[in-house]
């Protein structure tokens, strides 16, 4: 049978069989981007970052390297997937209209979606988002005309998205106790004369055996002078004696991932390790008084800038205090709608969610990095995740 018919047969027996939350929510979500466009203008949202599609369908697969889209109207949703993913779509989205192209077929996408946005005078699109690909923005606008088309639609649903409903704080929650499974498992394992791939294996069969689903990011292991340099990741090296080693872990439960940093020594950590280790913590108690409605992030990183001063010079550190997370697809966990870093002038607001990398490093040497994911209270900043800011000495 072909893509049409296997979509229908699915239909018939499975249709919404993996829905992620319950009709409700996804009504919810979608009234609130259906108001949000009314107020902006739009007549039209085109959408193919991962994500956005999940938020707003439940459309969920490992394959996010094709073209995707969803078109939102006023009174319509259409989902567009290639012949690969027609199934996914009948069993784990709630649409009102599927659209399927030949996977090896890119060219068929444009007749269905051009059809489907020829009503719209304004569609906002997300130029800086995942999955546009220029050579269909580029033909639809010849089509249909440029002047159609607007920038804003990736700051519209980033407005709301960033705001996490209890939907998703009971997924995020999950999905911290699940990343703390996976690191106390990593940790246990740790001592010298193991690689860092031995240490990142028991990490992710933890994880993986506990319920975390395919992960946005692979778990991260260190040690050693590698840790200095900010994104390596285990490479078959081996631990050495007091050598402290990174890990940097992600469940994804429901596609919510509430990431979480640890910093274990295979042996005993240095006076100047655990200096670095209370400076780490007091940025992170800094942040979370900052991490209040009506703040802004840009505040918030001043703040820790503040406290980080003293050492600045001679640690690195990337320079974004904070990013927020929810919902993402690989190859990274981080959501995009908001960060805590200078110049930031967005403001706080109850429920917004964002993981606090505070990773330390002295290049070529070694580094600490230790975090929680923190939810923002009317009180201040207060953690998902369980971490106990101790640089662990497995001795």
């Amino acid at each position: 049978m072909d893509h049409h018919a296997y979509r229908h047969v699915l239909a018939d027996r499975l249709a919404g069989s993996e829905l992620p939350f319950p009709p409700a929510e996804f009504a919810m979500r979608r009234e609130r981007v259906r108001r949000s466009m009314g107020t902006a203008g739009l007549e039209a949202l085109l959408l193919t970052d991962p994500a956005d599609i999940f938020y707003l369908t439940g459309y969920h697969t490992f394959e996010v390297s094709v073209y995707t889209a969803l078109v939102v109207t006023a009174d319509r949703l259409v989902l567009q997937v290639p012949s690969i993913e027609t199934g996914p779509a009948v069993v784990t989205a709630t649409v009102d209209e599927i659209i399927g192209y030949r996977w090896e077929g890119i060219e068929e996408v444009i007749d269905p979606l051009a059809e489907a946005l020829a009503p719209y005078r304004t569609i906002g699109v997300d130029l800086y988002g995942a999955g546009l690909r220029f050579g269909v923005i580029r033909e639809l606008q010849a089509r249909l005309g440029a002047g159609r088309f607007r920038d804003d639609g990736g700051e519209l649903l980033d407005g709301i998205r960033i705001v996490k409903t209890p939907a998703e704080l009971d997924c995020l929650r999950e999905s911290a106790r699940l990343t703390a499974v996976g690191l106390d498992a990593a940790v246990a394992a740790i001592r010298p004369g193991i690689t860092d791939n031995e240490v990142a294996a028991e990490g992710a069969r933890a994880l993986l055996a506990a319920g975390s689903e395919f992960m946005s990011l692979q778990p991260i292991v260190t040690t050693g002078a590698r840790i200095g340099t900010i994104h390596v990741n285990h490479k078959r090296t081996l631990i050495g004696e007091d050598e402290p080693v990174f890990l940097e872990f992600g469940s994804a439960f429901q596609r919510y991932t509430a990431p979480m940093m640890r910093t274990a020594v295979a042996g005993r950590a240095s006076a100047e390790m655990q200096g670095v280790r209370d400076l780490c913590r007091s940025l992170f108690d800094t942040l979370c008084e900052q991490m209040r409605p009506g703040n802004t992030f840009d505040a918030a990183a001043r703040a820790a800038e503040a406290v980080l001063a003293p050492q600045a010079e001679e640690l690195f550190f990337s320079g974004v205090f904070g990013y927020a997370v929810g919902a993402q697809f690989p190859p990274s966990w981080v959501e995009g709608s908001g960060f805590i870093a200078r110049g930031q002038a967005r403001e706080f607001e109850e429920n917004m969610v964002f993981h606090l990398p505070l990773c330390l490093r002295r290049p070529g040497e070694w580094g600490i990095g230790l975090s929680d994911t923190v939810r923002v209270t009317p009180g201040g900043g207060e953690a998902l995740t369980d971490n106990d800011w101790q640089l662990h000495e497995m001795a």
